[in-house]
């Protein structure tokens, strides 16, 4: 008991850090905050953003959100890797990408204990993410300082950003991150189309560890918030407890009942925005969640042989606990119609354990462990689907959401936001140094 004191003493301190890197670092809590009258409510029970009490009237909005979420077992990514058949990004860009990584770095005992943050590798991540979503966007300038020199964009390698509006003309599709944070093998990166930046606020990140005598990290999750206009957003990172004996279930139920209870946001600088998971308008949850299948292992074999995914997904343990109320209560996840995610041979089609070659290997049936589910209303899947990347045992899963928001019709308000874009415009022509800023391109 001593010792789980201590640790949790000192790790809730160590994974809750502010250690969090992105393209418009800051040092407060909020990243695009507008001005508030004087005589605003500094209550401080969370509120949720998107109350007719904020505003007298509203515009819907409907805004894309990718989802994505890949336990990539340990392995480095290579230079060469090909992140377009996960983010299909030349077919129909959304408007956010939020992905979210397990086993970033080995589970180790030095990777575990010491719990620091590996910099290198979620540079290394971030650096491919930010090629390929931009990556339409480096093409043409190629083709552009062909023509002349009329402007460059240079969003890769340098810190300077050009004039905004000449990227919502002439770049309509040019990401940046908002936010980018690792606690231990968990990873989460945000990054959205640039002219949306100038109306997020309140960015907000909180780590929880619950893995080895409940508080490391090996295991937990890494929750990111945000408000999009008046609609407040929360995605949740986890890595839930392994195992496929009967009964570990009950330990993945029990972790995702801690990340609900225990995660806690800023209150921000009026003390009214939303603190815990739930009290978010919109909620999503993806990762490794490590559920199995209640079915022996041969069954489950030659049912995925098979393809007969409806049969194998009544066993789901996920829908099965989600039926019987036992976790995640109130949440939704859309229709799995593609192969167990969950477990292959590295650079390998093959399933762990069917290779009849190799003998005396711990057999692992197949299983959807990698998964997305959402909480809250005005979200809706337009899709559900995996990747075919080999770089680890499990495969890449994405969803695709459309989101409703309620986006302010106040003039005077947004003419703050753009006196905020004429500001950054005026800082980043400048180039006015930021030594928050660590840079996504390993050296």
């Amino acid at each position: 008991m001593w010792a789980k004191v201590v640790a949790n003493k000192f790790l809730r301190k160590v994974l809750g850090s502010n250690n969090i890197v992105a393209d418009f670092p800051n040092s407060s809590e909020t990243m695009f905050e507008p001005e508030e009258s004087s005589g605003a409510s500094s209550s401080g029970q969370a509120s949720r953003i998107s109350s007719g009490k904020h505003i007298a009237d509203h515009d819907q909005g409907k805004h894309k959100i990718f989802v994505g979420s890949w336990n990539v077992g340990g392995v480095a990514p290579p230079d060469d890797l090909n992140m377009e058949d996960w983010l299909c990004t030349h077919t129909d860009p959304a408007d956010i990408y939020v992905l979210g990584f397990q086993e970033v770095v080995p589970l180790n005992a030095g990777n575990i204990v010491l719990g620091f943050e590996n910099r290198k590798i979620c540079c290394r991540w971030n650096s491919l993410i930010r090629e390929a979503l931009n990556n339409s966007i480096s093409k043409h300038v190629h083709e552009e300082d062909k023509v002349g020199e009329s402007y460059k964009v240079h969003p890769f390698k340098n810190h300077s950003i050009p004039s905004l509006d000449k990227i919502s003309n002439n770049f309509p599709h040019h990401f940046d991150c908002i936010t980018s944070k690792q606690m231990v093998g968990i990873f989460i990166t945000v990054w959205v189309r640039n002219d949306l930046l100038p109306h997020i606020q309140h960015p907000s990140v909180s780590c929880l560890g619950c893995g080895i005598m409940g508080c490391l990290g090996n295991k937990g999750s890494v929750s990111v918030r945000f408000c999009l206009h008046e609609t407040s957003f929360c995605f949740v990172c986890s890595h839930l407890a392994s195992g496929g004996k009967e009964g570990d279930e009950n330990n993945r139920n029990s972790n995702a009942a801690e990340i609900l209870s225990r995660t806690r946001f800023s209150r921000g600088p009026l003390r009214n925005l939303p603190r815990k998971i739930l009290d978010h308008d919109q909620v999503i949850w993806l990762g490794d969640l490590n559920y199995r299948i209640y079915l022996p292992h041969t069954t489950t074999r030659s049912l995925v042989q098979k393809k007969e995914w409806n049969t194998l997904l009544e066993r789901d343990q996920l829908k099965v606990e989600l039926m019987e109320g036992h976790v995640f209560q109130g949440w939704r996840e859309g229709m799995i119609e593609f192969a167990p995610t969950y477990k292959y041979y590295q650079n390998s089609q093959v399933y762990y354990g069917c290779d009849k070659k190799r003998k005396g290997e711990k057999k692992r049936a197949p299983a959807w462990c990698d998964r997305i589910i959402w909480f809250g209303e005005g979200l809706k899947q337009k899709e559900y689907s995996r990747g075919e990347s080999r770089l680890s045992d499990h495969r890449p899963v994405r969803a695709i959401f459309v989101s409703e928001i309620e986006a302010p019709s106040n003039p005077r308000r947004l003419g703050r936001f753009n006196c905020l874009k004429d500001h950054l415009e005026e800082c980043f022509n400048e180039k006015v140094p930021c030594n928050v800023r660590t840079s996504f391109y390993s050296e």
